[in-house]
């Protein structure tokens, strides 16, 4: 089994309810958040698999088709890739926030999901998000976490971006 990386999509990696951005509902719409790319790019390069787990219930509301949501991650993985990371799958909660589903963080459902299709330890993975949701699915799911982001959390690190969480990350992968 091998070890992986778990980011949150929105506040993460691109910018959302920003001046420039409200909600990202189209490629156009994505603006990756400084040095995000580059935090990829170290964690691929450190040789660990790196997930997106994002809720996306604006599908479920109507806001967005699922086939613009591929769109939109297909840009972001251009992206990232562009800065020599690599985002191994976009997984995605596609349901209304009130839907009850299992995928939909806090739950667990897709970081579990993962780990068994793709033989990941999750006791030695980490999920950073910026919300205590994230925190939340990713203890639920045995991972270490790190809070991206301002304000009290319990998580395991806390950082204010994904560039400067990369060191707490790969110390929690180490451990």
């Amino acid at each position: 089994m091998k070890k992986a990386v778990f980011l949150d999509r929105d506040g993460v990696l691109n910018e959302v309810l920003t001046e420039r951005v409200k909600f990202v509902n189209r490629p156009d719409d994505l603006y990756l958040l400084e040095g995000a790319a580059e935090a990829v790019a170290e964690l691929t390069k450190a040789g660990f698999d790196v997930f997106i787990v994002t809720n996306q219930g604006g599908v479920g509301l109507g806001f967005m088709k699922e086939r613009d949501l591929k769109k939109i991650h297909g840009r972001l993985e251009e992206l990232i890739l562009e800065k020599g990371g690599a985002i191994r799958e976009a997984a995605y909660c596609p349901h209304k926030p009130k839907a009850g589903c299992e995928c939909r963080k806090p739950n667990p459902g897709m970081l579990l999901d993962l780990a068994r299709r793709h033989d990941i330890d999750l006791s030695a993975s980490v999920m950073a998000g910026d919300h205590e949701r994230d925190i939340e699915a990713g203890k639920k799911a045995g991972c270490k976490t790190v809070f991206i982001g301002e304000g009290e959390t319990s998580a395991d690190a806390k950082a204010p971006s994904l560039q400067a969480a990369v060191k707490d990350i790969l110390q929690l992968l180490a451990d």
